[in-house]
């Protein structure tokens, strides 16, 4: 993979990770438009870096909510930031556990599966489109409702089912306030992301060594900075109420995949 392609893919992780659109799906079509023949592992590993990249760019963007919350968490109270804390926590169950056992399966999805991003944003655009209709409360979100965004975040570990977009809607389903659904959304992903990349670099699963390092780090520059015009820019149209222009995108995207894919 050269630095072009890099950026280019780099941009498509900034803007698609925080827009309800699928990121992982994204970065399979464009890898597979710009003939990309990496094997499932780097392909991953890639993947991976970008996704440090816009975990990064979260922190930038909320970095006083999360300082306000560590401070909290400090005083060793119970308290909204040692409840917001535990939520997350609670949150992390499911995919945690979906990402321990079954890893390997996991990563097979990762190498140009073209068919499953096409139906997967398909179910991205229905989660999407019910979202939409759903009244606006001030409803926070509770320990029940955590861990079942939890569930839906560890589904969208799929190539296709956006995370943001899961996340988010199931928060709002659940009859959660919008601007709170998108800001717990962005944050529970970060413990995982960091998690993640730890246990790889322990395990010596995350390998750099035959990795093109200029263009990794093109590309996780790109990423860093398309994330934080995403995730300010989602923000303000999770609170106007938006989510079915990404609905109608999803759906023609994902059956263009699928169209694609039986092409091929």
């Amino acid at each position: 993979m050269d630095i072009l392609d890099s950026i280019i893919l780099g941009i498509v992780q900034g803007l698609t990770e925080f827009l309800p659109v699928s990121s992982s799906g994204h970065l399979e079509i464009g890898k597979a438009l710009l003939g990309d023949k990496s094997i499932p592992e780097e392909s991953l590993s890639f993947t991976v870096v970008l996704h440090f990249a816009t975990a990064l760019s979260t922190i930038a963007i909320f970095r006083k909510d999360i300082l306000d919350i560590i401070k909290g968490f400090l005083s060793f109270k119970w308290n909204e930031h040692t409840k917001f804390v535990t939520k997350i926590v609670v949150s992390m169950i499911p995919a945690a556990i979906v990402g321990f056992f079954f890893e390997d399966q996991l990563e097979q999805l990762f190498g140009g599966n073209i068919l499953l991003v096409g139906c997967m944003l398909l179910v991205t655009a229905i989660l999407l489109f019910f979202a939409d209709k759903a009244k606006n409360t001030n409803k926070k979100v509770s320990f029940s409702n955590a861990f079942i965004i939890g569930i839906s975040q560890a589904i969208a570990m799929l190539p296709g089912i956006s995370r943001s977009g899961a996340t988010i809607s199931t928060s709002v389903l659940l009859g959660n306030d919008k601007t709170k659904a998108a800001r717990f959304s962005f944050l529970m992903v970060i413990p995982l992301i960091f998690g993640k990349i730890a246990k790889d670099i322990l395990s010596g699963d995350l390998n750099f060594e035959n990795q093109n390092i200029t263009a990794l780090s093109a590309g996780f520059i790109a990423a860093f900075i398309a994330g934080l015009f995403a995730c300010t820019w989602m923000i303000s149209l999770v609170k106007k109420s938006k989510l079915s222009y990404f609905a109608i995108y999803c759906a023609i995207v994902g059956v263009v995949a699928i169209i694609v894919s039986f092409l091929n």
